[in-house]
């Protein structure tokens, strides 16, 4: 068996899930288990989302991730008035600020910014903003990035980029999310 080397020191990642396949939160989730399991502190904060998700619950109770709350909800920005698409533009930006803030500051080992790029593609939060925070990181910082249609420039930045490619979903035959599978 191969011996482990000690890689504290090692220089910190980016990860992309990206594509139209269901799963991209799932994985990253499954890798803050993975790291608070190995004692890593994980920030969490979800974009153009509820709390109401079964993953959020038990995430809150794993020493050492932490949750973000969603403490305002918009609906599907193509449901979205232009004056609720001003409102989640001014509440996602200033989230993603205090996110990022807290994970530099905070010492966080990992920050999960889950579906970032669907809020970087309608105009939430700013693309340009994100590369340059992506690329001014902690060196040891593990930045995971979840949605569809990732920002150019910080696909570039990435160490990882897995697409997730949809074949079949039952919603192309009319049954909608499901509690505990979808949500």
């Amino acid at each position: 068996m191969a011996e482990r080397r000690d890689n504290r020191d090692t220089k910190g990642c980016v990860h992309i899930y990206c594509g139209d396949g269901k799963g991209k939160t799932t994985a990253a989730v499954g890798l803050a288990v993975r790291a608070a399991g190995r004692g890593k502190r994980v920030l969490i904060a979800r974009f153009l989302k509820t709390d109401d998700s079964g993953e959020v619950a038990v995430l809150a109770r794993i020493p050492g991730i932490r949750v973000m709350p969603c403490s305002r909800t918009f609906g599907f920005f193509w449901q979205m008035t232009e004056k609720e698409k001003g409102e989640a533009g001014e509440y996602y930006r200033q989230l993603f600020d205090q996110v990022w803030e807290e994970a530099v500051t905070g010492g966080a080992d990992m920050v999960i910014l889950d579906e970032i790029m669907a809020a970087c593609r309608h105009g939430l939060v700013s693309g340009d903003v994100l590369e340059e925070r992506v690329r001014n990181r902690p060196p040891r910082l593990e930045v995971v990035l979840t949605g569809r249609d990732p920002w150019p420039e910080v696909t570039e930045l990435a160490d990882y980029v897995s697409e997730i490619c949809k074949r079949k979903h039952p919603f192309d035959q009319g049954v909608g999310a499901r509690e505990g599978i979808e949500w």
